[in-house]
């Protein structure tokens, strides 16, 4: 049971929970249709409650629920319904920031502002299913609010359902697929040549450096030592393998294991005997 403290509109609540005198957000169809400060009710099958003191990074929940439109927290709580009918178990949490981001995208879209990410291809190829997912915000976008929203902001709510289903973060998603980006920058400068992102090797390289951020962030290590081998066969892919490692845990602020960059350095050759078989067909 709730007692209301403000019906932001129709469908959006802000409560009190009287078990614990907290603060919550009420989501539902009519939630808060004729709803008075003060007012008891409780929340129907298809309403979704969310704690208020969240944290995000720009600030509580409920710092963010005060500054857009709930307008935007009904949007994104569609795009999370969908992403929990395909995904299954999803974090609610993520609904603010996915929130307030679609409410800075509709923005930048109404002032033509439009961004251009350099990595939305690599998140179409990374995180497929979670874009394929994010992907239904354009109908919704254009039915509620006419807008048309681009491949570059879609990516973006791609990595915010992708946190919704992971323990990992936006900003370490971004990290991930600019770690790709930089081994296949790599790989194409020393090949000269231009890399499939749909090529099968593109693809086993990615998510070997999402399990090797996934290893190193749990302290997790492999147990067959491939660096001699590699080192000595593919001197100039374990050199990159290398540099990409380097700079990878400097962003995690934690050293990976040495190991990592034999097996790295296996994935690089793979995408760079790939490329080289295309290219003599």
């Amino acid at each position: 049971m709730y007692r209301v403290k403000k019906a932001l509109n129709h469908n959006t609540v802000i409560a009190i929970g009287l078990e614990d005198n907290q603060e919550y957000l009420l989501l539902g169809k009519g939630v808060g249709f004729g709803k008075k400060v003060s007012e008891r009710i409780k929340p129907q099958e298809d309403c979704t409650v969310y704690s208020l003191r969240e944290q995000t990074d720009r600030g509580t929940a409920m710092e963010i629920v005060k500054e857009i439109d709930p307008v935007y927290l009904e949007i994104a709580q569609q795009v999370l319904k969908e992403a929990e009918r395909i995904f299954g178990k999803i974090d609610w949490s993520i609904l603010f920031p996915m929130a307030d981001h679609i409410a800075f995208a509709v923005k930048r879209i109404q002032n033509n502002e439009q961004i251009s990410n350099p990595l939305t291809s690599d998140i179409q190829a990374l995180f497929h299913m979670e874009y394929k997912t994010a992907e239904c915000l354009r109908p919704i976008l254009r039915e509620r609010l006419l807008a048309e929203i681009d491949e570059h902001e879609i990516g973006y709510v791609a990595l915010h359902i992708h946190s919704a289903i992971v323990d990992e973060n936006v900003a370490l998603s971004m990290q991930i697929a600019g770690t790709v980006r930089e081994c296949i920058e790599l790989v194409e400068q020393e090949t000269k040549t231009t890399i499939d992102v749909m090529s099968l090797s593109y693809n086993r390289l990615m998510n070997h450096v999402r399990y090797m951020v996934a290893r190193a962030l749990k302290g997790e290590k492999l147990k067959l030592d491939m660096n001699d081998y590699m080192s000595v066969k593919f001197p100039d892919e374990f050199r990159m393998a290398a540099t990409v490692c380097g700079h990878l845990g400097a962003y995690l602020k934690k050293t990976l294991d040495d190991v990592e960059i034999g097996y790295l350095a296996m994935h690089i050759q793979r995408v760079s005997a790939e490329q080289g078989e295309n290219e003599t067909k």
